[in-house]
């Protein structure tokens, strides 16, 4: 598989939306520079604050995991069992074995350090479970999840604006017009 990663510079002036479709955050009144890869922070330097962020391969896609769910669902007889309801308390259950995996812990800190291989494939597992069951309530509910997904970004970026949220971990019912 090809490695398409690519380094991409944002302005806080500058609206979001890099050529692969990567969603990232900008720093109000700064530059930021992300660059996909392993994950860094460093202080600023000359005003601009370096952070890598970890990076998806690009397959498979949500359709390809889709495909690929529905394929081993038909090849059992099991799309009797899947249904909507069944699905979402199935993902539930899932989103429960990874907070198993997360309790008693404390903070965690990003990229799990201190964690062995061993926990970070149990949660990987763990992790893939939870988004085969959303990607396949989605399919069941008729949701074209990608494009919902741009929807509710573009409604996210409406109700939190940089300007206003900018640091601030507020609901947006608590912010002043």
């Amino acid at each position: 598989m090809e490695d398409n990663r690519q380094e991409v510079e944002l302005r806080s002036d500058v609206p979001i939306s890099p050529p692969n479709g990567e969603a990232l955050c900008t720093q109000e009144h700064n530059q930021v520079k992300l660059t996909n890869g392993q994950n860094h922070a460093s202080s600023p330097v000359n005003g601009v604050q370096e952070y890598r962020r970890h990076t998806f391969s690009t397959e498979p896609t949500l359709e390809d995991i889709r495909r690929m769910q529905a394929e081993f669902t038909d090849e059992r007889d099991w799309n009797q069992f899947h249904q909507p309801r069944n699905l979402l308390l199935a993902m539930v259950g899932e989103v429960g074995e990874v907070s198993e995996l997360f309790q008693w812990r404390g903070e965690v800190a990003e990229g799990l350090p201190d964690w062995t291989e061993s926990e970070r494939e149990h949660l990987a597992q763990e992790l893939s479970d939870v988004l085969i069951y959303l990607v396949e309530l989605a399919e069941k509910c008729h949701v074209d999840l990608p494009q919902a997904v741009l929807r509710k970004m573009a409604l996210n970026r409406q109700k939190y604006p940089a300007s206003k949220v900018h640091g601030s971990a507020k609901k947006y019912t608590e912010y002043n017009e």
